[in-house]
């Protein structure tokens, strides 16, 4: 029987617009593309040039530092355009799809590690410490994979999971080769799945956000020592190695979660890695407001716009109002029935937890100096000072860093104490930096 992890820290904030279980198709995209910067730490190199025809699966990029990692082609095309911003910085390599390119074959009896790499899957494995593309030469201690996201509007597994539970499967199998694999998975979810899953140990975590973050789960099962390596990767991810393995070919479509309190329906829409947003967005957002389009999660993800492409890691798009448009009444003295607090400083906790919100952009205030409130720590399930290495990574302090658990925290893990804070400050920018820091002195 699944061992069960009851977490009573965090806070589960209620948006309205939660994708229904409908999925829908759309149509393709007139190009696709491979953003560097969707792989934290990787040194790419373009391996190809405009012009150059590629196969579903064929490498655009390596990484400077382990040429043997691939990023690849998510469709077969045309290499449309080697994207460059300031100083050179490579920002995207497109690619114009052509139907009649068949993807590229695989042999998926070799070794799996070689396998994943060539194949570009490698590229989506994390690794803590630091929270970047995995070293292929590292030996981890375990895999980690967490089949269930509790941040708000977030995409359910379970409906990605129907229909695709063999592949599944057959993912975890194949990671159970290259290291044991700890399945974390929500006391809500029935999937058998999911709950017998075999070839990993599966866990169950009752709790409100963020108990579904990986980093979440690792602190609680296995906490991660200097020294030590861990690998994460996506439970939609495992589902791209079962593909692989059972197709001999590379096929990077996701299940995307569509929702937000400005979207017309929200739902679930079947879409490439790199594919534009703006064929999901079609005929979905209303034209004369002000909106903030997020790829990726509420709470996480990155401002983007409908010309912009679905994230690597992405696996929802959020729409919600910008708020800049929005001219209040004599402002916090109304009685704000329908905003949300943490404090209680608004009536609307008398309508109950059930209630769903609209809330937009605006951070409601500057940033000002940090207070040791306690307020990290009431939302925050880790086995972590969260206020005081905050405070050590602005200190640039990094022997302390290292006491408090810097190794065990991504900038995931910081979302909704970002949330809360009322001093306004970026927490996941300050944990992101702070990790790079320490990445680049302990190299």
């Amino acid at each position: 029987m699944a061992k069960v992890i009851k977490l009573r820290k965090g806070l589960d904030v209620r948006l309205k617009g939660r994708a229904t279980a409908e999925i829908t198709s759309v149509k393709g995209s007139d190009e696709y593309a491979l953003v560097p910067d969707d792989f934290v730490g990787m040194k790419p190199k373009v391996v190809v040039k405009e012009g150059d025809v590629v196969k579903a699966g064929d490498a655009l990029l390596t990484d400077k530092l382990h040429p043997e990692v691939k990023f690849v082609s998510p469709v077969g095309g045309t290499v449309s355009l080697v994207e460059r911003g300031d100083r050179r910085k490579l920002l995207s390599v497109r690619v114009k799809p052509d139907a009649s390119i068949a993807p590229r074959e695989f042999n998926t009896k070799g070794d799996v590690k070689t396998l994943l790499m060539e194949s570009g899957l490698f590229a989506f494995f994390r690794s803590r410490p630091y929270d970047v593309v995995a070293n292929p030469e590292d030996k981890p201690k375990a895999i980690f994979v967490s089949a269930f996201n509790s941040m708000p509007l977030a995409q359910d597994f379970e409906v990605v999971l129907k229909g695709q539970e063999t592949d599944f499967q057959t993912g975890i199998t194949t990671l159970s080769k290259l290291a044991p694999v700890h399945l974390g998975i929500s006391a809500r979810q029935t999937s058998t799945a999911l709950t017998v899953a075999k070839d990993c140990e599966v866990t169950v975590f009752d709790g409100p956000a963020p108990a579904g973050n990986v980093g979440v789960q690792i602190n609680h099962i296995s906490p991660i020592n200097k020294g030590e390596v861990v690998w994460t990767m996506g439970p939609e991810e495992v589902i791209f190695v079962g593909r692989l393995m059972r197709t001999g070919r590379v096929d990077l479509t996701r299940t995307v979660a569509l929702a937000g309190s400005e979207v017309k329906k929200p739902c679930y829409v079947k879409m490439l890695v790199g594919q534009k947003l703006d064929t999901m967005l079609e005929g979905q957002l209303d034209a004369g407001k002000h909106l903030r389009i997020i790829n990726g999660n509420v709470m996480t993800g990155v401002k983007t716009t409908a010309d912009g492409f679905l994230a690597a890691h992405a696996t929802e798009v959020n729409v919600i109002p910008e708020g800049d448009d929005n001219a209040e009444m004599l402002g916090w003295i109304m009685p704000r029935l329908k905003e949300f607090s943490t404090s209680r400083s608004y009536f609307s906790w008398l309508q109950g937890s059930k209630k769903e919100y609209v809330l937009d952009a605006r951070v409601k205030g500057g940033e000002r100096h940090m207070i040791m409130s306690g307020e990290y720590d009431r939302v925050f399930p880790m086995d972590i000072y969260a206020g005081y290495l905050i405070k050590a990574i602005i200190a640039g302090d990094i022997d302390r860093q290292e006491q408090l658990g810097i190794y065990e925290v991504a900038p995931e893990d910081f979302a909704i104490a970002e949330f809360v804070d009322s001093s306004k400050l970026e927490l996941q920018r300050i944990v992101r930096e702070g990790l790079d820091i320490l990445r680049r002195e302990n190299a």
